[in-house]
């Protein structure tokens, strides 16, 4: 069964809590994930380890040299690692044509002032 995109980017909006996270993205990014219509076994709870999970249902990972230029699409998805001091389970988030949301509406693709300072590691992958 193929994703349905739209489905996604819905329940994402629909979803998103107010203000900051809670930790949740994990869960929100499966959740909107499954209302696409993807399989997605709910086991994966660190977000930094969501990238085969991603892969196995259709994604592929793209480049993205800087995330403050590049041109995402809808659908978009990034898997960001840790940073010195932040949340061990790093950070997911689906783009919505406007906007980046994980369990809340992001300023920006960096998920915070931590990650928009340190700049860790990410992926960023398409379907």
């Amino acid at each position: 069964m193929a994703l349905d995109l739209e489905k996604f980017v819905k329940h994402l909006k629909d979803n998103a809590l107010p203000g900051f996270g809670q930790g949740k993205c994990a869960t929100h990014v499966r959740k909107a994930l499954q209302a696409g219509g993807a399989f997605v076994t709910p086991n994966v709870a660190s977000a930094k380890n969501y990238g085969p999970v991603l892969l196995q249902i259709g994604f592929r990972e793209i480049e993205v040299k800087d995330p403050g230029s590049f041109h995402f699409l809808k659908g978009d998805v990034m898997v960001m690692q840790p940073y010195t001091n932040g949340n061990i389970n790093g950070h997911v988030a689906g783009y919505t044509g406007t906007k980046w949301i994980s369990d809340f509406v992001q300023t920006d693709f960096w998920a915070g002032p931590g990650y928009r300072a340190e700049k860790p590691a990410y992926v960023v992958y398409r379907y």
